[in-house]
């Protein structure tokens, strides 16, 4: 009975997501299950590996049955039996893998990840979450579940990923670049969620929520935690031009320029409680923190 159950769920999810919408779940064959289980879309590809979903959502010893099941669920709606004791924002609910939004991206807002994003993310784990580094998974394990994971939404059927957005080298941080990235923060109003100095107290912190209207808590930069997406100057860039889809984080990709983005880069490591290279110039150049209302100090 148990294995009846099991197949049953799984069975379930494939039909929601493959939109084999004239049929029950009851009339969904084995064959027409094997046929998308071997197909194209049941596959990842990084680098040199192949994921097999069929692989990591096997009945029982499958990775995402072991380890993922307990918090997105059999249905990977994110609603997994311990899902119930998360309470925002401190613990944000677990990815609804149904709908193919995802926060860490190498590709442009409103865009699918690649394989290779969502690979990473397993393997990075995401901090001030209840998502762990999985770094003891193997690299064919890792790619396996990415399979998996994108076998729970239609778009994988309908839409390719994006193109991941190209980020140029990385200027010389300099004292102009500092004070520049410092304008760029008030311009596009940074200070408005992260506040003025950086720690997640801005005026609309307190307001802010996710797609599906649950609450989120801005970044603090001045608490030492590292960015859920990588906390290399490399991966801040990255976040400022793809933006957190399904959070109110957006894209700036076209509201400024590369060159801003590194000056961005720089302040925002002046704000921080470590010693860079960019807080040292800051302390030398006796840099103001921005007003209350976020304007530059005279």
């Amino acid at each position: 009975m148990r294995t009846k159950t099991l197949n049953c769920s799984l069975l379930m999810a494939a039909v929601a997501v493959l939109a084999l919408a004239t049929t029950t779940p009851a009339q969904v064959t084995s064959a027409q299950e094997e046929q998308w289980l071997n197909s194209p879309a049941a596959t990842s590809h990084i680098g040199n590996l192949t994921g097999r979903a069929k692989v990591a959502g096997s009945n029982y010893n499958g990775d995402y049955r072991r380890y993922c099941l307990v918090c997105h669920g059999p249905m990977g709606d994110g609603n997994g039996e311990s899902a119930k004791w998360f309470d925002p924002p401190l613990y944000p609910k677990p990815r609804d893998f149904t709908l193919a939004v995802f926060e860490c991206r190498s590709t442009p807002t409103g865009t699918l990840p690649t394989d290779e994003d969502l690979f990473d993310t397993i393997a990075r784990g995401l901090d001030r979450s209840n998502m762990p580094p999985w770094n003891t998974f193997t690299k064919q394990q890792r790619a396996d579940l990415v399979a998996w994971i994108k076998h729970y939404s239609p778009r994988w059927q309908t839409e390719k990923p994006g193109t991941p957005i190209q980020i140029p080298a990385e200027p010389e941080v300099t004292a102009d670049r500092v004070k520049a990235g410092q304008e760029v923060f008030s311009r596009v109003q940074c200070w408005k969620c992260h506040g003025v100095e950086g720690k997640a107290n801005g005026p609309s912190a307190s307001t802010l929520q996710d797609d599906l209207g649950r609450p989120i808590a801005a970044y603090n930069f001045a608490s030492g935690d590292r960015p859920k997406c990588g906390g290399t100057d490399r991966d801040l860039y990255r976040i400022f031009m793809t933006g957190l889809d399904g959070t109110p984080m957006p894209s700036f990709a076209d509201n400024i320029k590369p060159d801003e983005a590194w000056d961005l880069v720089f302040y925002l490591r002046t704000l921080e409680p470590f010693h860079t290279k960019a807080k040292e110039i800051a302390e030398q150049i006796h840099l103001k923190t921005l007003n209350s209302d976020g304007s530059i100090p005279k």
